[in-house]
């Protein structure tokens, strides 16, 4: 736990300006000029989770294997005082496991499936919004020029914050959520209702964790010591919907392509307070926190509380609200 509680009450800046540090010129150079760019400069992983490692055994079964202990040492050995740790809930989980093992940690909420809970956004969501909703925009012309169903699949595994939020914007007819699972008989009705009022094309889009009625997620495999690999739904709700609509039905996977490219302006103002709201975070004592945005603020989350549930799409909030208002269908 931080080793001043009472200050997860306040603001990143409610002690006002805080005193100027020292940081050497190597070390400014090395992040000089990066705000534009997509992606972090110091690589990453998605496998190898050092609390749960997978060692292989003689007979070719893996076993996991907490080696934290040994990356607490090698921390220590190398003379690093802490570990700000960038990343969604699988990052930060890891971090937490290293604070409670003696290694100083902040994390800072990253990730574009909008997912983390105690805060308001993380950031590489609004950039992933922004490019899905140019794409739907894109695809409304084919759409309407051969009179097709275009089904568009895209990330967010388990939450559908992107999905809603680029339907919503990019003027879809259906939207597909993990929250609400779908019968794909209810979204036929509604190519065929379009199709009686003179509109012989719809959008879906779908979120690759969506599942139907008494179904379950489309997972395409999984690889040893890594998450299961989501995909696949979009072309089967494509193949569904050919069989009963008779329209024809096309489906565009965005996959990677909604994390990369050059960040949006708000990912990137955001990107930066919580950077250094972080390194005010270990100035000050601080210890297994998670910067988080409240607006207008920055604040300070324990890093518990911030893995401990998986933030899914409210189905009572104003955007939903709004997206039935509009018309949009969820497939219920």
């Amino acid at each position: 736990m931080p080793r001043h509680p009472r200050r997860l009450q306040r603001t990143a800046r409610s002690r006002g300006v805080p005193r100027r540090r020292h940081v050497p010129h190597d070390a400014r150079k090395s992040v000089a000029g990066i705000t534009h760019l997509g992606g972090t400069i110091l690589g990453t992983t998605n496998r190898g989770n050092p609390t749960k490692f997978p060692v292989e055994q003689p007979d070719g079964s893996f076993i996991e294997v907490d080696r934290s202990d040994e990356l607490v040492a090698k921390f220590a050995e190398h003379g690093f005082d802490a570990l700000i740790t960038v990343g969604g809930d699988g990052s930060l989980a890891i971090g937490y496991h290293l604070a409670n093992k003696g290694l100083r940690v902040i994390g800072v909420p990253k990730t574009i499936d909008n997912d983390l809970d105690r805060t308001f956004v993380t950031f590489g969501f609004d950039t992933a919004v922004a490019f899905a909703t140019e794409c739907l925009d894109r695809l409304h012309t084919t759409a309407t020029s051969h009179r097709r169903i275009m089904v568009v699949e895209m990330m967010g595994r388990y939450a559908g914050w992107i999905a809603l939020h680029a339907g919503i914007a990019g003027n879809a007819d259906v939207i597909l959520i993990p929250e609400i699972p779908y019968d794909i008989h209810k979204v036929a009705e509604v190519v065929r209702e379009r199709e009686r009022t003179g509109r012989l094309y719809t959008i879906v889009v779908v979120a690759e964790g969506a599942k139907p009625l008494d179904g379950a997620v489309s997972v395409l495999g999984k690889a040893v010591g890594q998450a299961e690999k989501l995909g696949g739904v979009g072309e089967k709700i494509a193949h569904e919907l050919e069989h009963l609509t008779g329209r024809e039905a096309r489906t565009v996977v965005l996959g990677h392509l909604l994390r990369g490219g050059s960040p949006t302006a708000f990912d990137r103002l955001v990107a930066l307070r919580f950077g250094a709201a972080a390194v005010r975070a270990l100035d000050e004592g601080m210890s297994s926190v998670m910067v988080s945005l409240s607006p207008p603020t920055v604040r300070y989350e324990p890093l518990k509380a911030a893995i401990s549930r998986m933030k899914v799409v409210p189905l009572d909030c104003d955007t939903m609200e709004s997206a039935r208002d509009l018309g949009i269908r969820f497939g219920d």
